[in-house]
């Protein structure tokens, strides 16, 4: 029997039955068993984390999962943990994991998404941990017929199973009434009422599991551009690249939770693209002052309620005084500037652009001394209005983004 949330969405893509007639049905099955018409998943990824505490479970729960969890816990009594990342897959095999857990004591976190037959083995947590954003799936159990066709099965077992855990036995019951080709992925708020998970923790609670599924250098490297889409743009710099997979790869292997491992990276990355743009034209830095001074006006002080946008005088302040590209594509991107927002690649293509220049060509001007600098929002963006109203406005938006005005609670953190 299947929990499957991947296979159900390839099924309902395709515009497979969800449910067949029984005599139908019994032959797609009984064909299926004699022809192996569905090539299984590739085995998930069983491994200890860092420091001995943590074990990391990654992929479709398959034949075997449960006696390769039970060896690595055999090995390993110091486990008190358990990381969930999984589509579901095969109902037996996901139960006999919860009965591991259940037996170890083990504590379980979901860092993303566990769904379908995954949720078997997450409620066996002696706590059940969710991250605020991730996601728990939900729906009837079936059994795969002839090329993947949906025979749904009986639920009873799988009700049995989430109300003995402490489930709501009303949750239980509307979460496995739902069709086998479909999902439910109920409120992060409305799976703690009902004693699916006992707690939502930030992703600064537990050691980051972001490479669990690939803990290589390469694997770092994917990871670094998921969480900051914008350092695609140094796709041609690979020593920079490779430079921040490598730390953040060393801060996984250290242990250090997701949230921690995420403001290294960005700390790291945002000194790496202001090395970037040392090397920028007069033209590129002009048309970037332009967006600065957009995403200023977007977050300064005449924003607020009433203008449909928060103030955020920090993100002002590492915008225009550091030049900060992350935190600049990060208002850019925001829905409130719809529907005047610039192109969604336009801070991208400027570093793009920036990149392939080879030295620092173009400065009209060196840097304005720093005491005739602004160091707050307003003067900011009135020192971008005007530097950009004068022909070639380049030189004086390098010496403002330049300046390194760190916004106060991050200047409170450096070292003394």
């Amino acid at each position: 029997m299947v929990l499957a949330a991947a296979a159900c969405g390839a099924l309902s893509a395709a515009g497979a039955l969800p449910a067949l007639g029984g005599a139908y049905a019994a032959l797609s099955l009984r064909l299926e068993h004699q022809l192996h018409t569905q090539a299984p998943a590739p085995p998930a990824r069983i491994a200890l984390g860092p420091h001995g505490r943590d074990i990391r479970f990654a992929g479709e729960i398959g034949e075997g999962a449960a006696d390769r969890l039970a060896a690595l816990l055999a090995a390993h009594p110091a486990v008190t943990r358990i990381h969930l990342t999984s589509e579901g897959g095969l109902v037996a095999e996901a139960s006999a994991i919860g009965d591991l857990i259940a037996a170890r004591g083990l504590s379980t976190y979901v860092p993303d998404y566990c769904v379908s037959a995954c949720t078997l083995a997450f409620v066996r947590g002696t706590t059940r941990a969710l991250v605020t954003d991730g996601r728990l799936g939900f729906h009837a159990p079936y059994d795969p017929g002839l090329f993947g066709q949906v025979v749904q099965a009986d639920a009873a077992v799988e009700r049995a199973a989430y109300v003995a855990a402490g489930v709501d036995p009303s949750f239980a019951a509307e979460a496995l009434g739902v069709a086998s080709d479909s999902l439910w992925i109920p409120d992060p708020a409305r799976l703690v009422r009902a004693r699916v998970a006992t707690e939502l923790v930030d992703t600064d609670r537990f050691p980051d599991s972001t490479l669990d599924d690939d803990p290589s250098l390469a694997g770092a490297r994917a990871a670094v551009l998921r969480a900051l889409p914008l350092l695609e743009a140094l796709a041609g710099r690979d020593e920079i690249l490779s430079a921040l997979a490598s730390g953040y790869l060393d801060g996984y292997r250290a242990g250090i939770s997701e949230g921690e491992a995420l403001d290294r990276l960005r700390a790291r990355a945002a000194r790496a693209i202001r090395q970037v743009l040392q090397g920028a034209d007069a033209a590129t830095w002009t048309e970037l002052g332009g967006l600065v001074l957009r995403a200023m006006r977007q977050v300064g002080p005449d924003a607020g309620p009433e203008a449909g946008r928060d103030a955020d005088p920090d993100a002002c302040l590492a915008i225009g005084g550091t030049g900060d590209l992350l935190a600049l594509q990060d208002v850019l991107s925001a829905p409130s500037l719809s529907p005047d927002r610039p192109p969604a690649d336009a801070v991208r293509t400027l570093l793009a652009r920036a990149a392939r220049q080879a030295g620092p060509g173009g400065r009209e001007a060196g840097p304005t001394p720093a005491a005739r600098l602004p160091r707050d929002c307003a003067g900011l963006i009135a020192a971008y209005a005007e530097a950009l109203a004068r022909p070639g406005a380049g030189g004086a938006v390098r010496a403002l983004a330049s300046q390194g005005v760190r916004p106060a609670r991050e200047a409170a953190a450096l070292p003394r």
